[in-house]
């Protein structure tokens, strides 16, 4: 019976059967580690694989986000409802301006930011991979006066960015904000996720670089090293999926790279 109801449906994709069978298996197991059963439940079937190509942001969306952000209207003037206006303008900034994941931005700690030398030290990051992030001037004067505005209001933070509540902003935040801002900025047609703006940030940097294959490949590897990256695949990955950006990945290096990423990195977030 159990493996009947476990087995995927024609009507069903492979994520959507480990859904619907997880409560199953979740019983099962708690009857197991009580020798209630000698059942065992069905393997997981392995999630489908999915590739996503990340939106080619244009200078006049990008324009027309960063412009819904400062323009955030706090439905009351108090603290809980002014911090909004105040930290997504800084928040997608950094996002755009460094590459982070948004994870790492969510996670950082007022102690992690060193606004005299403008670096990010990143700790709470996929895997243990920490690495430090040189910020832009412009970005660090940013970060120092938000700083400075917040402090005023929630004294003593443990987070750089934080919540009413005393914590770091969730992933839902994240996505439920961006997707905001962004449609009342560009519209429903083309709706991006906020984590593809460290794809941009890659592309755009190798973009800017000049052809000689020495220098390119030195500039790969501080980006690599930047991004969090423990292998540069995982950093050519982000151009490599991009229709066309191969071919001109593999001009602009002249030695080539024969194989780009094999793999699709787990970046979910």
């Amino acid at each position: 019976m159990v493996d009947a109801w476990c087995q995927k449906r024609d009507t069903e994709t492979k994520s959507s059967c480990i859904t619907r069978t997880g409560v199953i298996r979740s019983f099962i197991s708690y009857l197991q580690k009580r020798r209630m059963t000698d059942v065992l439940p069905m393997p997981v079937p392995k999630a489908e694989k999915r590739t996503r190509v990340p939106h080619a942001f244009t200078r006049e969306e990008l324009q027309n986000f960063f412009h819904e952000c400062d323009s955030i209207v706090p439905y009351k003037p108090s603290p809980k409802f002014l911090l909004p206006k105040m930290t997504c303008p800084v928040f997608f900034r950094l996002l755009y301006s460094s590459g982070i994941r948004t994870t790492e931005a969510r996670k950082l700690k007022r102690s992690e930011v060193d606004l005299v030398h403008g670096v990010l030290n990143i700790h709470e990051t996929k895997g243990y991979a920490q690495h430090y992030v040189a910020l832009h001037d412009s970005m660090t004067d940013l970060l120092k006066q938000y700083d400075r505005e917040v402090e005023k209001i929630y004294p003593g933070r443990t987070y750089f960015f934080e919540n009413a509540m005393g914590n770091g902003y969730s992933r839902q935040w994240v996505v439920y904000i961006f997707r905001k801002l962004w449609e009342k900025a560009n519209g429903k047609n083309n709706r991006p996720v906020a984590y593809e703006l460290r794809h941009h940030y890659a592309v755009e940097n190798i973009n800017r670089w000049e052809e000689d294959a020495f220098g390119f490949s030195e500039k790969l590897l501080y980006l690599s090293k930047s991004m969090g990256h423990s292998e540069i695949n995982a950093t050519l990955y982000y151009y490599s999926i991009v229709p066309g950006m191969s071919d001109i990945l593999r001009e602009k290096t002249e030695t080539g790279f024969n194989e780009i990423i094999p793999e699709v990195p787990d970046e979910k977030e």
